[in-house]
Protein backbone atom coordinates (compact mmCIF):
# COMPACT_ATOMS: atom_id res chain seq x y z
CA UNK A 1 0.00 0.00 0.00
CA UNK A 2 1.45 3.77 -0.50
CA UNK A 3 2.31 5.81 2.12
CA UNK A 4 0.06 8.11 0.33
CA UNK A 5 -2.45 8.38 -2.15
CA UNK A 6 -4.38 11.23 -3.98
CA UNK A 7 -6.76 10.73 -6.96
CA UNK A 8 -8.22 14.09 -8.60
CA UNK A 9 -6.90 16.29 -6.31
CA UNK A 10 -7.92 19.76 -7.12
CA UNK A 11 -7.60 22.85 -4.54
CA UNK A 12 -9.15 26.42 -5.07
CA UNK A 13 -8.37 29.33 -3.42
CA UNK A 14 -11.09 32.65 -3.88
CA UNK A 15 -12.40 31.19 -6.91
CA UNK A 16 -8.67 30.53 -8.33
CA UNK A 17 -7.68 26.87 -9.29
CA UNK A 18 -4.32 26.38 -7.84
CA UNK A 19 -4.26 22.46 -8.45
CA UNK A 20 -6.09 20.31 -11.06
CA UNK A 21 -6.94 16.65 -11.28
CA UNK A 22 -3.36 15.86 -9.55
CA UNK A 23 -2.66 11.88 -9.41
CA UNK A 24 -0.15 10.76 -7.31
CA UNK A 25 1.22 8.09 -5.60
CA UNK A 26 3.89 8.32 -2.44
CA UNK A 27 5.60 5.15 -1.97
CA UNK A 28 7.76 3.70 1.24
CA UNK A 29 11.48 4.78 1.22
CA UNK A 30 11.36 6.98 -2.05
CA UNK A 31 12.70 10.53 -2.45
CA UNK A 32 9.87 12.22 -4.37
CA UNK A 33 11.38 15.72 -5.77
CA UNK A 34 8.45 18.26 -6.83
CA UNK A 35 9.46 21.34 -8.87
CA UNK A 36 7.81 23.95 -10.28
CA UNK A 37 7.45 27.65 -10.98
CA UNK A 38 6.68 29.85 -8.31
CA UNK A 39 2.27 29.88 -8.17
CA UNK A 40 2.44 26.42 -9.43
CA UNK A 41 1.02 24.78 -6.27
CA UNK A 42 3.80 23.44 -4.57
CA UNK A 43 3.39 24.24 -1.42
CA UNK A 44 -0.60 23.93 -1.86
CA UNK A 45 0.21 20.44 -2.37
CA UNK A 46 2.10 19.87 0.67
CA UNK A 47 -0.32 21.57 2.75
CA UNK A 48 -2.79 19.36 1.18
CA UNK A 49 -1.04 16.37 1.72
CA UNK A 50 -0.32 17.08 5.66
CA UNK A 51 -4.03 17.73 6.32
CA UNK A 52 -3.77 21.19 6.57
CA UNK A 53 -6.19 22.30 3.54
CA UNK A 54 -8.92 20.59 2.14
CA UNK A 55 -9.16 19.71 -1.32
CA UNK A 56 -12.13 21.33 -3.69
CA UNK A 57 -12.28 17.73 -5.17
CA UNK A 58 -10.58 14.79 -5.33
CA UNK A 59 -9.49 12.78 -2.52
CA UNK A 60 -6.35 11.58 -0.75
CA UNK A 61 -5.63 8.60 1.22
CA UNK A 62 -3.04 8.13 3.76
CA UNK A 63 -1.91 4.96 5.26
CA UNK A 64 -3.19 3.70 8.48
CA UNK A 65 -1.57 5.22 10.94
CA UNK A 66 1.18 7.35 9.29
CA UNK A 67 3.74 9.34 10.33
CA UNK A 68 4.62 12.47 9.04
CA UNK A 69 7.39 14.74 10.01
CA UNK A 70 7.28 18.31 8.57
CA UNK A 71 10.01 20.65 7.89
CA UNK A 72 7.93 24.32 6.92
CA UNK A 73 9.63 26.67 4.34
CA UNK A 74 9.70 29.49 6.98
CA UNK A 75 9.24 29.55 10.92
CA UNK A 76 8.34 32.60 13.25
CA UNK A 77 10.45 32.93 16.25
CA UNK A 78 10.54 35.85 18.44
CA UNK A 79 14.15 37.01 18.53
CA UNK A 80 13.99 38.36 22.00
CA UNK A 81 12.34 35.07 23.55
CA UNK A 82 14.73 33.27 25.38
CA UNK A 83 14.76 29.84 23.60
CA UNK A 84 17.60 26.70 23.95
CA UNK A 85 16.86 24.21 21.14
CA UNK A 86 16.78 21.56 23.58
CA UNK A 87 14.06 23.85 24.97
CA UNK A 88 12.20 24.72 21.38
CA UNK A 89 12.30 20.76 20.41
CA UNK A 90 9.87 20.45 23.55
CA UNK A 91 7.44 22.43 22.01
CA UNK A 92 4.27 21.96 21.95
CA UNK A 93 4.56 18.38 23.27
CA UNK A 94 7.40 17.78 25.93
CA UNK A 95 10.33 14.86 24.52
CA UNK A 96 12.45 13.34 26.80
CA UNK A 97 16.45 14.31 26.64
CA UNK A 98 17.17 10.82 25.07
CA UNK A 99 14.40 12.02 22.36
CA UNK A 100 15.70 15.03 21.99
CA UNK A 101 19.38 13.86 21.81
CA UNK A 102 18.77 10.84 19.39
CA UNK A 103 16.74 13.34 16.80
CA UNK A 104 19.60 16.22 16.75
CA UNK A 105 22.35 13.63 16.10
CA UNK A 106 20.34 12.50 13.19
CA UNK A 107 20.03 16.13 12.07
CA UNK A 108 23.49 16.32 12.32
CA UNK A 109 22.88 19.03 15.26
CA UNK A 110 24.20 17.11 18.47
CA UNK A 111 26.37 19.89 19.60
CA UNK A 112 23.38 22.45 19.30
CA UNK A 113 21.15 21.48 22.83
CA UNK A 114 21.89 24.22 24.77
CA UNK A 115 22.52 26.96 22.12
CA UNK A 116 19.77 29.96 22.40
CA UNK A 117 17.38 29.42 18.92
CA UNK A 118 18.19 33.15 18.36
CA UNK A 119 21.56 32.99 17.46
CA UNK A 120 21.80 29.69 14.77
CA UNK A 121 22.87 30.43 11.74
CA UNK A 122 20.50 29.64 9.00
CA UNK A 123 22.18 26.32 8.21
CA UNK A 124 21.48 24.97 11.83
CA UNK A 125 18.66 26.63 12.21
CA UNK A 126 17.02 24.40 9.52
CA UNK A 127 19.01 21.24 10.72
CA UNK A 128 17.05 22.05 14.19
CA UNK A 129 13.62 22.06 12.48
CA UNK A 130 15.08 18.56 10.63
CA UNK A 131 15.03 17.52 14.34
CA UNK A 132 12.16 18.30 15.55
CA UNK A 133 10.43 16.52 12.41
CA UNK A 134 12.45 13.59 13.07
CA UNK A 135 10.96 13.33 16.65
CA UNK A 136 8.16 11.41 15.40
CA UNK A 137 10.13 9.03 13.40
CA UNK A 138 8.63 9.79 10.40
CA UNK A 139 7.37 7.58 7.89
CA UNK A 140 7.28 10.16 5.39
CA UNK A 141 9.70 13.40 5.97
CA UNK A 142 8.02 16.29 3.86
CA UNK A 143 10.36 19.59 3.44
CA UNK A 144 9.12 22.56 1.88
CA UNK A 145 11.86 24.58 0.33
CA UNK A 146 13.78 23.70 3.42
CA UNK A 147 16.87 25.18 2.16
CA UNK A 148 15.59 28.39 1.33
CA UNK A 149 18.23 31.44 1.88
CA UNK A 150 20.78 28.82 2.38
CA UNK A 151 24.34 29.02 0.26
CA UNK A 152 25.35 26.51 -2.47
CA UNK A 153 27.18 24.66 0.22
CA UNK A 154 25.12 24.73 2.49
CA UNK A 155 22.28 23.71 1.47
CA UNK A 156 24.54 20.31 -0.30
CA UNK A 157 25.06 19.94 2.89
CA UNK A 158 21.73 19.70 4.24
CA UNK A 159 20.42 17.37 1.76
CA UNK A 160 23.12 15.24 1.90
CA UNK A 161 22.38 15.03 5.57
CA UNK A 162 18.63 14.03 4.31
CA UNK A 163 20.39 11.20 2.40
CA UNK A 164 21.55 10.15 5.70
CA UNK A 165 18.25 10.08 7.23
CA UNK A 166 16.38 8.35 4.51
CA UNK A 167 18.98 5.59 4.59
CA UNK A 168 19.18 5.25 8.13
CA UNK A 169 15.27 5.28 8.90
CA UNK A 170 14.25 3.77 6.09
CA UNK A 171 11.89 6.74 5.80
CA UNK A 172 10.24 8.16 2.61
CA UNK A 173 11.42 11.62 1.43
CA UNK A 174 8.71 14.58 -0.44
CA UNK A 175 10.41 17.71 -0.81
CA UNK A 176 10.12 21.05 -3.18
CA UNK A 177 13.29 22.56 -3.97
CA UNK A 178 14.14 25.87 -6.67
CA UNK A 179 17.76 24.12 -6.86
CA UNK A 180 17.13 21.72 -9.72
CA UNK A 181 20.95 20.71 -10.33
CA UNK A 182 21.32 19.02 -7.08
CA UNK A 183 17.95 18.16 -5.95
CA UNK A 184 16.97 16.33 -8.40
CA UNK A 185 20.27 14.38 -8.97
CA UNK A 186 19.23 13.02 -5.18
CA UNK A 187 16.00 11.76 -6.12
CA UNK A 188 14.56 8.99 -7.06
CA UNK A 189 11.54 10.71 -8.57
CA UNK A 190 11.02 13.57 -10.13
CA UNK A 191 7.32 15.60 -10.17
CA UNK A 192 6.87 19.24 -12.61
CA UNK A 193 4.22 20.62 -11.40
CA UNK A 194 2.59 24.15 -12.87
CA UNK A 195 -1.38 23.43 -11.44
CA UNK A 196 -1.21 20.08 -12.73
CA UNK A 197 1.27 17.69 -13.24
CA UNK A 198 3.12 18.20 -16.56
CA UNK A 199 5.50 15.49 -16.43
CA UNK A 200 6.91 12.71 -14.21
CA UNK A 201 9.52 10.07 -13.78
CA UNK A 202 13.15 9.06 -13.14
CA UNK A 203 15.82 12.75 -13.14
CA UNK A 204 16.63 11.78 -16.35
CA UNK A 205 13.35 11.24 -18.01
CA UNK A 206 11.84 14.62 -16.16
CA UNK A 207 15.17 16.53 -17.33
CA UNK A 208 14.41 15.57 -21.37
CA UNK A 209 10.87 15.80 -20.94
CA UNK A 210 9.82 18.87 -23.75
CA UNK A 211 7.22 20.23 -20.66
CA UNK A 212 10.03 20.49 -18.43
CA UNK A 213 12.45 22.54 -20.77
CA UNK A 214 9.90 24.76 -21.89
CA UNK A 215 9.39 25.42 -17.69
CA UNK A 216 13.36 25.75 -17.16
CA UNK A 217 15.36 25.44 -20.49
CA UNK A 218 17.73 23.33 -21.07
CA UNK A 219 20.78 24.07 -19.03
CA UNK A 220 19.72 21.56 -16.25
CA UNK A 221 20.27 18.49 -18.34
CA UNK A 222 24.46 18.72 -18.00
CA UNK A 223 23.88 20.26 -14.40
CA UNK A 224 22.29 17.15 -14.00
CA UNK A 225 24.72 14.66 -15.74
CA UNK A 226 27.76 16.67 -13.63
CA UNK A 227 25.66 15.91 -9.57
CA UNK A 228 24.06 12.46 -10.22
CA UNK A 229 24.95 10.19 -8.01
CA UNK A 230 24.17 6.48 -7.89
CA UNK A 231 21.78 5.54 -5.20
CA UNK A 232 22.48 1.95 -3.53
CA UNK A 233 18.87 0.73 -4.36
CA UNK A 234 16.00 1.16 -7.44
CA UNK A 235 12.44 1.90 -8.66
CA UNK A 236 10.83 1.33 -11.48
CA UNK A 237 9.02 4.15 -12.08
CA UNK A 238 7.57 5.34 -15.90
CA UNK A 239 7.45 8.21 -17.11
CA UNK A 240 4.20 10.53 -17.84
CA UNK A 241 3.70 13.36 -19.58
CA UNK A 242 0.40 15.75 -19.25
CA UNK A 243 -0.85 18.47 -20.87
CA UNK A 244 1.26 21.44 -21.64
CA UNK A 245 2.54 23.87 -18.97
CA UNK A 246 2.17 27.31 -20.74
CA UNK A 247 -0.43 28.92 -19.07
CA UNK A 248 -1.10 30.65 -15.64
CA UNK A 249 -2.81 28.91 -12.49
CA UNK A 250 -3.75 32.01 -10.47
CA UNK A 251 -1.50 33.64 -7.74
CA UNK A 252 1.48 32.25 -5.69
CA UNK A 253 0.67 29.98 -3.00
CA UNK A 254 4.35 30.28 -0.68
CA UNK A 255 3.20 33.00 1.45
CA UNK A 256 -0.61 31.68 2.19
CA UNK A 257 0.12 31.01 5.30
CA UNK A 258 2.51 28.74 5.48
CA UNK A 259 4.39 30.34 8.27
CA UNK A 260 1.41 30.77 10.58
CA UNK A 261 1.14 26.94 10.78
CA UNK A 262 4.57 27.25 12.59
CA UNK A 263 4.69 30.66 14.66
CA UNK A 264 6.41 30.47 17.67
CA UNK A 265 6.02 33.74 19.82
Amino acid sequence: MSLVSLKGLSVQYGGNTVLSDVNLNIEAGEILTIVGPNGSGKSTLLRSIIGALKPSRGSITRAPGLRIGYVPQKLHIDPTLPLTVRRFLSLPTRVSDAQAEAALTQAGADRLATRQMSGLSGGQFQRVLLARALLTNPQLLILDEATQGLDQPGSAAFYQQIATVRAELGCAVLMVSHELHVVMAASDRVICLNGHICCEGEPEHVASAPEYRALFGTGTQGALALYRHEHNHSHDHSHDHGPGCDHDHGPSDANRGVADMDKVS
